[in-house]
């Protein structure tokens, strides 16, 4: 009860202060011209409501920092033409647009990440870093960016077209030489380098388009992974090789887990980097939902997000050599492919995720959730009622030799009568 009264009070504070604006059709009108933060949202969505402080958290922080973001929300159910023009199809759904472009949020739902997305995606999509201080500031700030260091080149504009795609990720910037660390050695500029894990890797032609090698890059090679970052690994094609362990419970198998995960990562990086990305993941919840099963704390898996795919370990890890063994036989062939894409386990998938669903609505709120559920249920059951009991026309008729009833079946006999009556007449 005072959750609902709290978000009530917000509500109302939001709005009056102007902080998030209830957005209707009219919304385009004034779009291209301004930079808007929207949420789309529907009114029987469970996660819209646990989400709706914090939206109004967003707008009063953004507008207290003077930025120039507008924060919005659009009810989708009543503006379906909007929703449909921008392919709306889970809630909520957060969307920043910038003139003519439209960026998705796809973080963990909390205050200082959308804030952070926020500034990095309205600013410029590349950042001139002029100064060493600079330089080291956003160094501080920051455990991964991208550079373009040189002057105009081919390369420079490639580096822009994918900085705007990937500006939703991580930031971009550029230098000259002159402001580079004193440990950063180039043989040749222009170039493009990443800097992350305390070091940094410069692009080459042999790692592909630039484009490619900065959506595979745009991991630090071994790091916490949550339910976002993992989504976002479908859209690469490196395996995800995680060791799954209970953050609040460390027993000593998971801190050997996660010590020999992130060996690997680093010792090699260079054997793997376009095969793996390394990481670990606190909880089994988002993993179990994964493979539609129970996956034991600690555990290694790999995950092939592309096609829901996991491999599991037959034999127990014990040393980094057992993991080398592990997951060169993922990539060999020879270890066994779980799960997949194909149409039985997709069906069984839906299924999985539709009880879910199912049961997470009667936990969160029981008694809309027996209304939602109820009323389609109770439709069918009294359609079915009403037509098992229903009697056929056909039974209505009168049997053979039966007593006509009064009204229209005695007019349906009338003619009977009055060819008998003609023929007594003939007769006389």
């Amino acid at each position: 009860m005072k959750n609902v009264i709290l978000t009530g009070l917000l509500s109302v504070i939001a709005v009056v202060s102007g902080y998030v604006e209830e957005l209707d059709d009219k919304f385009k009108e004034y779009q291209q011209n301004e930079l808007w933060l929207v949420e789309f949202y529907a009114p029987w969505c469970t996660y819209c409501h646990t989400f709706e402080p914090i939206w109004y958290e967003v707008g009063a922080e953004l507008k207290s920092l003077g930025s120039p973001v507008n924060v919005g929300k659009m009810d989708t159910t009543v503006h379906t033409s909007i929703a449909s023009e921008f392919n709306i199809r889970g809630y909520p759904t957060i969307k920043l647009f910038k003139g003519d472009l439209c960026f998705d949020y796809k973080g963990p739902r909390t205050k200082d990440a959308i804030i952070e997305f926020t500034n990095r995606v309205s600013g410029p999509v590349v950042r001139p870093l002029s100064s060493v201080q600079l330089f080291q500031h956003v160094m501080s700030r920051h455990d991964l960016i991208f550079v373009y260091i040189g002057g105009e080149s081919f390369l420079k504009n490639e580096y822009y077209k994918a900085a705007t795609e990937y500006i939703v990720h991580t930031y971009f910037f550029t230098a000259s030489v002159k402001v580079l660390p004193k440990a950063v050695t180039l043989q040749d500029v222009p170039v493009v380098a990443v800097f992350k894990d305390g070091t940094y890797y410069l692009y080459n032609e042999f790692d592909g388009d630039l484009s490619s090698w900065i959506n595979r890059e745009r991991f630090p090679s071994y790091f916490q992974i949550d339910s976002f970052s993992l989504y976002q690994m479908g859209e690469q094609s490196k395996l995800v090789a995680l060791a799954v362990v209970d953050e609040k419970n460390p027993s000593e198998e998971s801190i050997r887990y996660k010590t020999l995960m992130e060996r690997l990562s680093t010792e090699y990086r260079d054997h793997y980097k376009s095969d793996y990305q390394f990481g670990y993941m606190d909880g089994n919840e988002y993993i179990n939902g994964l493979i539609m099963g129970e996956v034991v704390m600690p555990s290694i898996i790999v995950l092939n997000m592309t096609i829901d795919g996991y491999w599991l370990p037959e034999s127990k890890i014990e040393t980094i050599e057992d993991l080398l063994l592990f997951l060169n036989s993922v990539l060999d062939g020879s270890a066994t492919l779980l799960g997949g894409n194909g149409f039985l386990q997709c069906t069984k998938r839906v299924l999985y995720k539709a009880k879910s669903t199912v049961v997470l609505m009667f936990q969160t709120a029981p008694v809309f959730s027996c209304f939602v559920v109820g009323l389609p249920v109770g439709i069918v059951v009294m359609v079915i009622w009403g037509t098992c009991t229903a009697v056929p026309a056909d039974d209505e008729k009168p049997e053979e030799g039966a007593t006509a009833s009064p009204g229209k079946k005695a007019i349906e006999l009338q003619p009977d009568n009055t060819e008998k009556t003609s023929e007594a007449k003939k007769e006389d």
